[in-house]
């Protein structure tokens, strides 16, 4: 063996001991850091991170002990100071102990210390920590119910605009959005904030008003600022005229459907009132007059009726809205011609052919109210009533005054005898009801007397004053009611003449239910002397028959007080 040879066998042996020394050496290294950085985390996991505030207070570098301390008296002020929330619509202050929320000074430190070997957690220590919220405890049901009784303060409805066109001019009134406060996003706005901050935005979702804004917007320039622009013209046959906007505009419907879109409308009834009422004024529309009959002791004058022009419904509401609605302003709207519901036909076809029913009442000669009662029956005698329609006694003669001729006599005034301008015209009162009652007409209003008069049939009898006391009926018949009124000295007539369509037969039960007057003496200077009278009640019907059959029965009962026995001591 040669030098040379040896000496390559000795570093062919060398060599591969020196690779196996290295990865021991690698891992004695790592085993080193490991060591050292557990050794890191055990000596820093007690301390709360160097630079870490708690809600504003500087623990950053303290042990937990420390920092418990030094969190408890920083803090422990804080549940006795109130929070304010704020929102929207406004704020409230509620304690700590109302919301239902505390600190957990433990539970803040634990939060920042303890053994972790997470690097991020090991960098905090070694670069810094940050400032870090409070661990705050929440009774949920105790804040529910504190934010529930603060809703007042802190939610707000949403307020809809408008659209006005009063007067004729389109003003927008924009909407306000409405807040409401959500509870479980303010629990987590108290648990960031608080007790860092004393004031404390709630966590709230917007509400909107239906209609937006932008729908206002569009409607107002799209229609309403058209629409007030300038008056329309409407053209009927040779007539023109003109509608301000200020009078049509009331018409105009601005209401928006279930998705908040706003499309304008008419109220029809609303808008023909207008058009027609302007139509009126300016003779474009003229009213029917109905066919008018008079007489001459019983012969009939007949006044032809006139034909009346009227705007066509649909012609009005179609051209006027699009008049309103666009620039143009002008309507052109049809015509037609219109026959009054009592025609020159029906007044022929129905004048009285035959007396009907005629009644008679009697009274003293020489009485003042004799005179009452002769001046009413001049006014109502000659009385015609068309078919359909309706007769009130205060209607054709009016207040009965001193300066129509009407003087002073007897009336009944609260259950007592007095005296009033037109007394006595209750007689007149009666007798035309007895007429009626025996024509088989409708009957629609009368009051009997307060006490029973021996004059009058029992239980059919109308007193009337003027103006709450009515003597009305409706003419059933198939024909007009010519009223004949003839007063005499001592009696009065009413005849109805027409077209006889009932045979009518009364009906009166006995009396019952009497009760006695009373006595009194008066020593009132306008007493009048009374003598009694027994009160009842009577119960009076009404057969009407066609052709011997009957085809309607009716029945009232007239309640009558007893008339006092009154002696005036000191009567003028």
């Amino acid at each position: 063996m040669t030098l040379d040879t040896w000496s390559d066998e000795i570093d062919h042996d060398e060599q591969p001991r020196e690779r196996r020394r290295w990865p021991l050496v690698v891992g004695a290294s790592l085993l080193a850091l490991v060591a050292a950085y557990v050794a890191a985390a055990f000596l820093l996991g007690d301390r709360v991170p160097r630079g870490t505030t708690v809600a504003g207070v500087a623990v950053g570098g303290q042990d937990a002990a420390t920092a418990r301390a030094t969190l408890a008296r920083a803090l422990g002020g804080a549940s006795a100071e109130p929070i304010v929330l704020t929102s929207p619509a406004g704020e409230v202050a509620m304690s700590p102990e109302e919301l239902g929320v505390g600190i957990d000074v433990d539970e803040t430190v634990a939060g920042l210390v303890g053994f972790s070997l997470a690097p991020v957690d090991l960098w905090h220590h070694l670069a810094g920590g940050s400032d870090e919220p409070a661990a705050v405890t929440v009774d949920e049901d105790a804040f529910g119910a504190a934010l529930e009784d603060a809703r007042g303060e802190l939610d707000a409805e949403p307020v809809e605009g408008s659209l006005s066109l009063e007067g004729g001019t389109a003003t927008l009134t924009e909407p306000r959005t409405g807040t409401t406060t959500d509870v479980e996003g303010t629990v987590a706005a108290v648990r960031r904030w608080w007790p860092a901050e004393g004031t404390v935005e709630v966590a709230a979702a917007s509400v909107e008003p239906k209609v937006s804004a932008d729908e206002l917007r569009r409607v107002k320039a799209e229609f309403a600022d058209v629409a007030v622009s300038a008056p329309v013209t409407v053209t009927a046959g040779e007539t023109s005229f003109t509608l301000e906007p200020k009078a049509f505009v009331p018409a105009i419907v601005l209401e928006a459907d279930e998705s908040g879109t706003i499309v304008p409308r008419a109220d029809e009834k609303k808008l023909a009132e207008v058009v027609r009422a302007a139509a009126r004024k300016a003779d474009a529309e003229v009213e029917a007059k109905d066919a008018v009959v008079t007489f001459s002791g019983r012969t009939p004058t007949v006044k032809a009726h006139v034909p009346g022009v009227a705007l066509d419904d649909a012609s009005l509401q179609a051209q006027v809205w699009k008049a309103i609605s666009t620039p143009t302003r002008t309507a052109t709207v049809a015509t037609k011609k219109v026959e009054p519901g009592f025609t020159t036909a029906a007044a022929k076809a129905t004048l009285p052919k035959e007396k009907i029913s005629s009644f008679t009442t009697y009274y003293k000669p020489g009485q003042a109210r004799v005179r009452n009662i002769k001046l009413a029956s001049r006014v109502l005698d000659g009385t015609y009533i068309p078919p359909g329609e309706q007769f009130s006694m205060n209607a054709v003669l009016g207040e009965r005054t001193a300066g129509k001729g009407y003087v002073e006599a007897g009336i009944i005034r609260n259950g007592r005898a007095a005296e009033s301008v037109g007394g006595g015209i209750s007689q007149v009162s009666t007798t035309i009801f007895n007429a009626a009652f025996f024509a088989g007409v409708q009957l629609d209003a009368w009051t009997p007397h307060y006490y029973y008069i021996s004059r009058y049939p029992e239980g059919r009898e109308a007193t009337i004053s003027w103006p709450d006391l009515h003597n009305k009926f409706t003419n059933t018949t198939d024909g007009g009611i010519l009223m004949q009124v003839a007063a005499t000295d001592t009696s009065i007539t009413v005849s109805f003449w027409g077209t006889k369509k009932y045979d009518v037969t009364a009906t009166k039960s006995d009396r019952y239910d009497v009760v006695q007057p009373k006595r009194y003496t008066d020593d009132d200077p306008d007493c009048i002397n009374q003598s009694p009278v027994v009160g009842f009640k009577v119960d009076v019907g009404r057969i009407l028959k066609q052709g011997g059959k009957v085809v309607k029965t009716e029945k009232f009962t007239t309640n009558y007080r007893p008339e006092d026995d009154v002696t005036c001591t000191n009567a003028r």
